[in-house]
């Protein structure tokens, strides 16, 4: 089985990641997903480097059908009734009350169609004193603490890949999969909510019940430190990581990885939690070891006696990974008048096998026409 999500019809109502992502994962697990898009532009991501076809906009939005309304008018909100009323899933990433104005209440959405599974993603909750805010992946990350794992306090720089819109995503898939079982098992539709504040949060438990019960407030060193992780330069300065974690024998294949056994006799490193007090002066050591030969001959000195490593990859050299290769993670789908399309694998596999990729995500407005007349919404 691996489309346990067949027969099942999601109505995404969301726009830029969260919502996008989570009716991704819905339809990469079989689900027929049909994206409502405003006629003037549609996704706002659709226009991000790509003239309404953007690589973002293909990133999230595969194997989605699109459909434009235009839900101030009467005429598409009563096409929305219509496909609401045969659908199984409503999903939006709105502002708190906007569904109200759009007449999507909770009141008409379960008069509609009881057993629908409605799920809204927010910023901050579906009340409370943040309500009414606007809210993007870096209010998330700074908000939920996230940030302050990632920041140099000194020299801060936002960067890196968006976190708290695709771990909300997650989150909120993971929530319409529960709710559809039990709908399965009692008939009974439902309201799933999730906010990226408490998504983000929920990401990173550990640093939370560091702090409640040892009182250790995290900084970005903290986790890496007591995980014994490293990225090190080596001689023609490319990186590498390494990553220790409790096992001693790690440690000691390291030390004769890199020639150093005089490291294990050094007071400061003698025990585990002595190189992670030490975690500062333990990395400077392996640093000015690690510069004195290339990348590939420490990888084949760390693969040999078995320790936890990996080059740093750049993007374009990790679809030249050997494994990445052997996985098939990366496939490619041809758009006419866009070309080809480089999709990513769903990345679990049920009974040995992934399920199919159907399409590459949707042109504005592709599918109104067939889906207009196959459900009589005109």
């Amino acid at each position: 089985m691996t489309q346990p999500l067949a027969g099942i019809l999601v109505i995404e109502l969301g726009t830029m990641i969260t919502a996008p992502l989570a009716g991704m994962m819905l339809a990469d697990l079989g689900a027929r997903v049909i994206k409502i898009e405003h006629p003037d532009g549609g996704d706002p991501f659709r226009n991000y480097r790509g003239d309404l076809y953007s690589p973002h906009f293909a990133a999230y939005n595969r194997n989605k059908e699109s459909v434009q309304l235009d839900l101030q008018s009467d005429s598409g909100r009563l096409a929305l009734h219509r496909l609401i009323a045969k659908a199984d899933v409503l999903l939006d990433n709105y502002r708190p009350g906007v569904l109200e104005r759009l007449r999507l209440d909770e009141e008409t959405l379960s008069g509609l169609n009881a057993a629908l599974i409605r799920c809204s993603i927010t910023g901050f909750g579906p009340d409370g004193p943040y309500r009414d805010r606007p809210a993007y992946d870096s209010v998330g990350i700074a908000l939920s603490g996230l940030a302050s794992l990632l920041l140099d306090p000194d020299d801060p720089h936002a960067a890196g890949p968006t976190i708290a819109d695709n771990v909300t995503g997650m989150y909120a898939c993971y929530g319409i999969l529960g709710a559809l079982l039990n709908r399965a098992q009692t008939g009974n539709g439902a309201r799933v909510e999730t906010s990226m504040l408490e998504a983000s949060i929920a990401f990173i438990p550990d640093t939370f019940a560091n702090y409640t019960q040892l009182g250790i407030s995290s900084t970005p060193y903290t986790r890496v430190a007591a995980s014994q992780s490293y990225a090190l330069r080596c001689g023609d300065r490319r990186m590498i990581a390494v990553h220790l974690s409790s096992p001693d024998k790690f440690w000691n294949g390291l030390l004769a990885a890199i020639g150093r056994p005089e490291l294990a006799r050094d007071e400061r490193f003698r025990t585990r939690d002595r190189r992670v007090t030490h975690y500062a002066a333990l990395k400077a050591e392996l640093a000015s070891s690690f510069k004195t030969r290339p990348r590939a001959e420490w990888c084949q000195r760390l693969e040999a006696e078995d320790v936890p490593y990996a080059p740093v990859w750049s993007v374009p050299e990790v679809f030249d990974d050997p494994q990445v290769a052997h996985l098939g993670t990366f496939y490619e789908m041809h758009r006419p008048g866009i070309g080809q399309v480089t999709g990513i694998q769903r990345p679990v596999r049920i009974d040995g096998k992934r399920g199919p990729s159907r399409m590459a995500a949707p042109e504005l407005g592709e599918h109104t026409e067939a889906i207009m007349t196959e459900f009589d919404l005109a």
